[in-house]
C-alpha cells in the first residue's frame, strides 16, 4: 500500500467529504511551536493533533519520553475530529514527515489502513502558493473503532530477549553520533542497544527532503534480508516512524516499533548500553 502522497493529490481532493487533513507540525525543544504555526496558517480544512497531548501518554518512570497513547483515549480523539472507518487521512508536518509518521503509524496500529502522509511538508506547500487559512474547521464527530493491530509493536522484554538471544534485527533511527555514544543532547545516558544497526531516519529523504521511492528504499535497505523481522527503534519512538514506512514502502513486511526506544531502555538500570561501532 502507498503511504505517501504529493501535495498535488491533496490539492485535488481536499475538499472532498470523506477528507481529514491532520496538521502534525511539531519541535521538541518548544512543544508549543506547533500550534503556534497551525494558528497563523495551516491548509484549508486541517484540524492539529499535538505529539505531547494527543499523540503520546503522559510521560512516568518508563516508557520514553512519548510514551503510547491509551488506544480508547486515541480512538475517542480520532472520533471528535471527525474520523471514521471511511475516512481518507492525510497528515503533515514540516519536519521531514517525523511527527506526520507518529500519525501515520498509531492511526496502522488502531487498524486504519487509509492514513497517507503528505510529501515534502507545509512549506513545499505554501512555497506552490496553494491555499493557506487561518481559519480553525469544526469537524463534525464520528464513531472511530479501533481494531489494535497488536504485533506492530514490542516492548522492553521483547527488546532484552534480541539482545540476549538474537532473531530480529535492531535498527537505530538516531544521527550516528548518537548511536555511538559520542554525544546525547536528550536523554540521560549515551550509546545505542546492543546489536543495533544504526539506519538515521532522514535518510529516507532524497536532497529535495521528498521521500524516497521503492527502489531507491530497496537499495539503501539491500544489506537486510526481505524476510528478516525488523525491530524499530530511536530516542523515543517518533522517528523511528519515519523508517518504518520506508520499510513498509520498500516491501519488507515484519517491521515492528520499539515504542519506548532508548529512553524506554535507558530507564532500566540493568539494561546493556553499547558504543562505538558493531
Amino acid at each position: 500500500m502507498e503511504s505517501i502522497v504529493s501535495t498535488r493529490w491533496l490539492l485535488a481532493r481536499m475538499y472532498e467529504s470523506e477528507l481529514v487533513i491532520v496538521d502534525c507540525r511539531f519541535v521538541l525543544s518548544d512543544p508549543e511551536a506547533g500550534r503556534i504555526a497551525y494558528t497563523a496558517d495551516h491548509i484549508p480544512g486541517a484540524i492539529y493533533l499535538h505529539l505531547e497531548e494527543q499523540l503520546s501518554a503522559p510521560v512516568g518512570s518508563h516508557g520514553g519520553r512519548h510514551p503510547l497513547p491509551d488506544v480508547t483515549e486515541l480512538a475517542q480523539v480520532f472520533s471528535k475530529v471527525g474520523m471514521n472507518k471511511d475516512s481518507i487521512v492525510v497528515a503533515y508536518d514540516d519536519q521531514g514527515g517525523a511527527y506526520a509518521s507518529r500519525l501515520w503509524w498509531l492511526m496502522r496500529y488502531l487498524g486504519h489502513e487509509r492514513i497517507y502522509v503528505m510529501d515534502e511538508g507545509y512549506s513545499a506547500w505554501k512555497n506552490a502558493k496553494f491555499p493557506v487559512s487561518d481559519h480553525q474547521a469544526v469537524r463534525i464527530p464520528s464513531q472511530f473503532v479501533a481494531d489494535i493491530q497488536y504485533e506492530m509493536v514490542v516492548g522492553v522484554e521483547d527488546v532484552q530477549e534480541v539482545v540476549r538471544n538474537g532473531g530480529p534485527l535492531i535498527i537505530d533511527s538516531r544521527e550516528h553520533r548518537r548511536y555511538l555514544g559520542l554525544e546525547e543532547p536528550i536523554d540521560a545516558k549515551a550509546g545505542h542497544i546492543p546489536g543495533a544497526v544504526n539506519k538515521f531516519w532522514k535518510d529516507v529523504l532524497d536532497e529535495q527532503g521528498r521521500w524516497k521511492k521503492a527502489d531507491p528504499l530497496k537499495e539503501q535497505f539491500a544489506d537486510i534480508e526481505q524476510d528478516q523481522e525488523v525491530i524499530v527503534y530511536c530516542g523515543s519512538g517518533v522517528t523511528a516512524c519515519p523508517n518504518v514506512l520506508a520499510l513498509t514502502r520498500a516491501g519488507y513486511k515484519n517491521v515492528k516499533l520499539y515504542a519506548g526506544s532508548w529512553s524506554d531502555w535507558i530507564s532500566y538500570g540493568e539494561n546493556p548500553v553499547a558504543a562505538g561501532e558493531e
